[in-house]
């Protein structure tokens, strides 16, 4: 069964940082890129940032570049996101998710829509 599994989540103040875990099990992810997602109450889910297959290729939302740093392990199945200089803002539910490639190690997928496999969330609070 392919999984996806967050954590690293939990309650901080503000100008406090969190280092967010995505695992991944039943697959390997060297072959996929894998994204954030983060869905606030009442927003919809909306990309923080992504990587390609072989991290030649990131991308990251207005909102937190400079503050967030994603990278991957593939050796360890893990990607992860470092998150620096939180505010309340980042306040959300965060996901992983991840999309085959199929050998294309620099593309990167932006939209949710395209991404195929899900975790279930972990809550990030920023207390102000």
């Amino acid at each position: 069964q392919l999984q996806l599994v967050e954590s690293g989540g939990g309650w901080v103040h503000s100008g406090g940082s969190l280092r967010l875990s995505c695992a991944a099990s039943g697959f390997t992810l060297d072959l996929y890129a894998v994204g954030w997602f983060r869905q606030a109450p009442g927003k919809e889910r909306e990309e923080v940032s992504c990587i390609s297959s072989s991290s030649a290729t990131t991308n990251y939302a207005d909102s937190v570049k400079g503050r967030f740093t994603i990278s991957r392990d593939n050796a360890k199945n893990t990607v992860y996101l470092q998150m620096n200089s939180l505010k309340p803002e980042d306040t959300a539910v965060y996901y992983c998710a991840a999309v085959h490639t199929y050998g294309t190690s620099w593309y990167v997928p932006r939209h949710r829509d395209e991404y195929d496999y899900w975790g279930q969330g972990t809550q990030v609070t920023v207390s102000s």
